[in-house]
């Protein structure tokens, strides 16, 4: 079951108002907007778009909504998992309802299931649904790593498990992934900064936050590699680099919405437990932009 998402998939942010609800209009714009300047596909209510603090009913509207803003225009992949597998095929269920494009199943985070538990949790979320699967793992915010052999046990098995965003910071580990997965199963980087290495041992694309502000000299660098041109992807990449560490000064996605607001883009404020940028934080950001011609 061979299945494209695209190359460049924004993990995108939550649009909150001033009284901290969803901002359902703001989340269309922003849609529309990602996928007019590069995205190829938008990933909704993932960790970037702070789902532990919203409620299902939010995510359900949520996946709705960019549905019918770029549904037919761009992939809409939603993030329904979470450490409750029961909860987890709730939400994939009524994202298959929304007409979502696929389903982002990060790993059960904080209890730490072992990589049997992993299998059998992704197996149960995967087999609840007709949409393709992405797995995502991201060790350092999940407290699970979720082995290259559980992967690829998982594509074995389970025909709608297609992608991974691998979020490891690993690079071995994305060397055995590529080595051991079939060659139609999909490496996405979980990480800005080395999009340019996991292409290079075989990795599909991205799903990025840095694509909210750079999309298209992202897409561009994607493209560019690619085609065969590795020096004008590396010199992206190179270009890129300090607008993507600037992105991560503070916990995703607190830097990402201060620059988007300072782009005019008005996507409020993080929820609690996240705090927004410091003076100092939000000078450097603006700095870093302006340096780069993104503001």
């Amino acid at each position: 079951m061979a299945v494209d998402f695209g190359r460049v998939l924004t993990a995108m942010v939550t649009p909150f108002d001033r009284d901290g609800a969803v901002n359902f209009e703001q989340a269309k714009k922003l849609a529309r907007y990602l996928v007019e300047n590069g995205s190829d596909g938008v990933v909704v209510a993932g960790t970037t778009g702070e789902s532990p603090t919203l409620t299902k009913e939010e995510k359900k509207a949520l996946f709705q909504a960019v549905v019918e803003e770029v549904g037919g225009k761009a992939t809409v992949i939603a993030g329904t998992g979470s450490y409750s597998t029961a909860d987890s095929i709730a939400l994939t269920r009524a994202a298959e309802k929304a007409g979502a494009d696929g389903v982002m199943l990060v790993a059960p985070y904080y209890n730490k299931p072992s990589q049997e538990g992993l299998y059998r949790h992704f197996r149960a979320v995967a087999e609840s649904t007709n949409l393709p699967v992405m797995l995502y793992n991201i060790p350092g915010r999940t407290a699970v790593n979720v082995l290259p052999a559980t992967v690829a046990r998982l594509a074995k098995d389970v025909p709608n498990v297609r992608a991974i965003k691998e979020a490891s910071g690993n690079m071995d580990q994305v060397s055995e992934l590529r080595r051991i997965l079939p060659d139609e199963f999909a490496i996405y980087s979980g990480d800005d900064a080395l999009t340019l290495p996991i292409l290079a041992i075989g990795g599909k694309g991205v799903v990025s936050v840095v694509a909210h502000i750079a999309g298209m000299r992202m897409q561009e660098m994607i493209n560019a590699y690619a085609s065969g041109n590795v020096t004008l992807a590396a010199k992206i990449h190179r270009e890129l680099f300090p607008v993507i560490k600037a992105m991560f000064i503070t916990t995703n996605p607190v830097p990402v919405k201060a620059a988007l607001n300072l782009r005019g883009m008005n996507v409020g404020a993080p929820r609690l437990p996240l705090v927004e940028v410091t003076a100092e934080e939000k000078e450097k950001i603006s700095q870093i932009l302006g340096d780069a011609g993104l503001l």
